[in-house]
C-alpha cells in the first residue's frame, strides 16, 4: 500500500531546533522566557494594526480568556457561528453561559447577517441581550467583516474573533485576527504554523492583554508571597514551544502560498468534474487555504468519495458537524437556514499540508479522478 497522505501534518522550516536548542542552554523551560516574549513580537509584527499578542497554552485557552475579558458569565448569552469546530463554543459553557447558535451564508460558509440581526433582536425580544458575539473564518475564508461587525456595532455587542483556521488570511487587505475586540489564534499541529500545541489572544487594548496574562499565569497576585484574589489558569505557552514558533513565523509567508498552491493545482485539475464545486474567493477576500474543501452533489457522493480515498490511504474529512446538531448542544436556541447542515452533508476537506509532494498530490487527484470515472 502506497504511503499514507495525512489532511494537514506539521511542516517545519529549519530554524526551529535553534531556538530549541537556546532555550535549553539557557535553562528557559518553563512558561515564560525570550521565545515567548520574541513569538508575541513576531506575531505583533506580522499582523500590525497595533496588535498586542498573548501566547498561551492553545487556541481554546484564548478564546476562554477572551470570553472573562468581556465579563460572560453565568447566565449570560453568547452569539455563536454553528458552523465550526467544538472549541469555539465549548469555551462559553465553562463560564456557565449558554451558547445561542446561528447559521451560515452560502458565499464564504461563515455567520450569516441576516440571521446573526434576526437572532439578536429575538434575544433582545426575550429580555437577554447577547454578551458576545463568536465568528470564525472557517478553513482560512474571512467571514463578512463589513456586514457582521456593523450589526454587532449597531447592538454595542463585542465581537471575538476565532482566527484558529486564518493566520494569514486577509479581508480588503486587513490581516485576520485584527478585527474583533479580541481575536484568538491557534497553533495546533494541524494549522497552518504549528506550535505543537498552542494558541495567542489578539487585542488592540494593552489592558486586556495584561489582564490575560494575569490570568493565563494562575493568578498571582505582585507581592512577594503566592497570594491570590482571583482565579486563575495554568495557560501560558512555554518557552520551548514558543522556539518552534518563532521558527515557523519565518516560513509562514511560504506556508500560505504553498497551502493556495495546493487549492489552485485542485481546482484546475478537478474542475472539470461536475458532481464538484469548490469554494471561491469573493473580491476583497483572501484565504490561506488552510484546507482545501469542496462540496459533491449529494451526501451519498461525500461518503463513497471519503471511503473510496480511505482505501487509498488518504485522509480526507467531512466539513465540520454543525453545533447546533451535536448531542451536547441539541437543547440550545438555535437560528436555521439550512445552510450548515447542508455543507456538513455535502462537503469535504481533502490533504492541504503544504509539506505535500508533486506526487502525492497527484495521488489524490488521480484517485479523485478515479473515483468519478474522468
Amino acid at each position: 500500500m502506497n504511503p499514507k497522505i495525512w489532511l494537514s501534518s506539521p511542516h517545519m522550516g529549519g530554524n526551529e531546533q535553534r531556538y530549541i536548542d537556546e532555550a535549553f542552554k539557557s535553562n528557559w523551560i518553563a512558561p515564560l522566557g525570550p521565545n515567548v516574549t520574541g513569538f508575541e513580537a513576531d506575531i505583533e509584527s506580522y499582523l500590525g494594526q497595533n496588535s498586542h499578542a498573548t501566547a498561551v497554552s492553545s487556541g481554546t485557552a484564548a478564546l476562554h480568556l477572551g470570553l472573562m475579558l468581556l465579563n460572560v458569565g453565568p447566565e449570560d448569552e453568547v452569539i455563536c457561528q454553528s458552523k465550526t469546530f467544538a472549541a469555539s463554543a465549548n469555551p462559553i459553557t465553562y463560564l456557565g453561559a449558554s451558547p445561542i447558535f446561528v447559521d451560515s451564508e452560502t458565499e464564504t460558509w461563515n455567520l450569516s447577517p441576516e440571521l446573526l440581526e434576526e437572532a439578536i433582536k429575538d434575544r433582545i425580544a426575550k429580555g437577554k441581550r447577547p454578551k458576545a458575539i463568536v465568528t470564525v473564518h472557517l478553513y482560512g475564508m474571512p467571514y463578512m467583516v463589513n456586514e457582521i461587525h456593523g450589526i454587532a456595532s449597531r447592538y454595542e455587542i463585542p465581537i471575538i474573533e476565532d482566527s484558529a483556521e486564518a493566520l494569514g488570511s486577509s479581508y480588503q487587505n486587513q490581516k485576520c485576527g485584527t478585527f474583533g475586540t479580541i481575536s484568538i489564534l491557534s497553533f495546533n499541529g494541524n494549522k497552518i504554523i504549528t506550535t505543537s500545541g498552542g494558541g495567542a489572544l489578539i487585542s488592540k487594548t494593552p489592558s486586556l492583554n495584561e489582564k490575560a496574562l494575569f490570568l493565563a499565569t494562575q493568578a498571582r497576585d505582585n507581592t512577594p508571597e503566592y497570594h491570590h484574589t482571583s482565579i486563575g489558569y495554568n495557560y501560558r505557552m512555554s518557552n520551548v514551544l514558543a522556539g518552534i514558533g518563532r521558527g515557523q513565523m519565518e516560513v509562514l509567508e511560504e506556508r500560505i502560498a504553498l497551502r493556495r498552491s495546493n487549492y489552485h493545482l485542485y481546482h484546475s485539475a478537478l474542475k472539470g468534474i461536475n458532481q464538484l464545486s469548490f469554494l471561491e474567493e469573493p473580491t476583497s477576500y483572501l484565504s490561506n487555504r488552510w484546507l482545501t474543501c469542496f462540496l459533491t452533489d449529494s451526501e451519498a457522493t461525500r461518503e463513497g468519495l471519503r471511503m473510496y480515498l480511505a482505501e487509498q490511504n488518504i485522509e480526507s474529512r467531512p466539513l465540520w458537524k454543525p453545533m447546533h446538531l451535536q448531542p451536547v448542544y441539541q437543547k440550545c436556541p438555535a437560528y436555521i437556514n439550512g445552510v450548515s447542515e447542508d455543507l456538513f452533508k455535502r462537503g469535504l476537506c481533502i490533504p492541504s499540508g503544504s509539506n505535500l509532494t508533486e506526487n502525492e498530490l497527484n495521488r489524490v487527484i488521480l484517485a479523485i479522478k478515479m473515483y468519478f470515472r474522468v
